[in-house]
């Protein structure tokens, strides 16, 4: 009888050679994948795919066509096997998260159609790892909608192997072509066919596979997140003159046109960092203060004896007094302390107004209201 310790090492081999056996069918050393158990990902080990690069275990040669890339320039950064990333959700419906070109498919569908459907276990593989039944996929590819990434996104992705499917992670360059559904997801990588799923995404530190491409931020990776609804089309930005594109979900660039209500903001907007999902605009300048219009009292009224202030740090009044005389005593009388005549004397109308209180002022004021008033 064969004891449990033997059986655990008979188990731990078999299992160690399907690992390798997944990993040899990337095609080249610096294409590893994750840990390989069929249908699991580890979040903690993720694989970059450039744009050159079909993965490990590729379900079809590439249908992607030559398509201008967005990609972003600069140099790679260092070579550490692990890095603390952020990946920002972002919606699948948000305006210019995809490109593409003017009447231009990013990949051929129809060929997509044909390659994955010539072989029977190719074809339940994919459609296991894309939730259809293997009838369904012509249907499904034809409802998919071709576009290329404009941002470093993370997918669960699929490689082939042995009639299997096996999930890892993987964040794929921008400029990448990928077919999208109607709520703005990345469903099938156009490189490989592999289908795609939405990513795990794990926290710290996490293990970078393969070679990192120039302007590969780790900060700057994105997880595509559903739309709200279903939609009929999608707004994408023109690679070749950086403009605004409406394409027909499951259309291959045929109908394409100029959006009759374009986004509020331009195409090469930042519109991923730091608020994804949820294109900011600019907050509109406040309006300039108007000139308030001189007031013109309708009558004297009596506000009653003023207190007088050395003050003049004060704040000023809303509409500023302005004074001819500038040799004029220290302390100016302000309007409130010029009053009208008591209304049981009679008004001379010719003379000099005489002031409520004439102790409070150096010397008689001649001036009347309105000219306080002027200005």
């Amino acid at each position: 009888m064969r004891s449990p310790r033997r059986s655990r090492r008979t188990a731990l081999a078999a299992l160690s050679a399907g690992v390798l056996f997944a990993v040899a069918g990337c095609g080249g050393g610096g294409d590893r994948t994750a840990k390989g158990t069929t249908g699991t990902a580890d979040a903690k080990d993720v694989l970059l795919q450039s744009l050159a690069s079909p993965g490990p275990g590729p379900f079809t040669a590439s249908t992607a066509r030559a398509t201008a890339s967005a990609s972003p320039t600069g140099a790679p950064d260092a070579e550490p096997t692990s890095a603390t990333r952020t990946v920002h959700p972002v919606s699948g419906a948000v305006p210019g998260l995809y490109g593409g070109t003017r009447s231009v498919a990013a990949c051929d569908v129809e060929r997509q159609t044909t390659l994955l459907t010539d072989g029977e276990d190719k074809a339940r593989a994919f459609a296991d790892a894309a939730g259809i039944e293997a009838v369904q996929i012509p249907g499904y590819l034809r409802s998919l909608t071709p576009v290329v990434l404009r941002a470093d996104a993370q997918v669960t992705n699929h490689g082939y192997s042995a009639g299997s499917a096996t999930a890892f992670q993987a964040v794929l360059q921008t400029g990448t072509a990928v077919l999208v559904d109607s709520r703005g997801m990345p469903r099938v990588r156009c490189a490989c066919g592999n289908p795609l799923g939405p990513p795990v995404v794990a926290d710290g530190k996490v293990a970078h596979r393969g070679e990192r491409w120039p302007g590969y931020d780790p900060a700057r990776i994105v997880a595509v997140e559903p739309g709200v609804k279903a939609a009929t089309s999608l707004i994408i930005v023109d690679a070749d003159d950086d403009t605004w594109i409406e394409r027909v979900m499951g259309d291959s660039g045929g109908r394409d046109r100029t959006p009759d209500d374009p986004p509020p903001f331009a195409p090469d907007a930042d519109l991923l960092f730091p608020s994804p999902g949820r294109p900011t605009e600019s907050a509109p300048p406040d309006p300039p203060p108007s000139d308030p219009a001189p007031s013109e009292p309708e009558g004297p009224t009596d506000p009653g004896p003023a207190e007088p202030s050395d003050d003049f740090g004060d704040t000023p009044p809303e509409e500023p007094w302005e004074y001819e005389d500038e040799g004029g005593p220290d302390v100016a009388p302000e309007p409130t302390q010029v009053f009208p005549a008591e209304p049981d004397e009679p008004a001379v109308p010719d003379g000099p107004v005489e002031p409520a209180q004439p102790d409070e002022l150096d010397e008689p004021m001649e001036a009347g209201i309105g000219d306080v008033f002027a200005g």
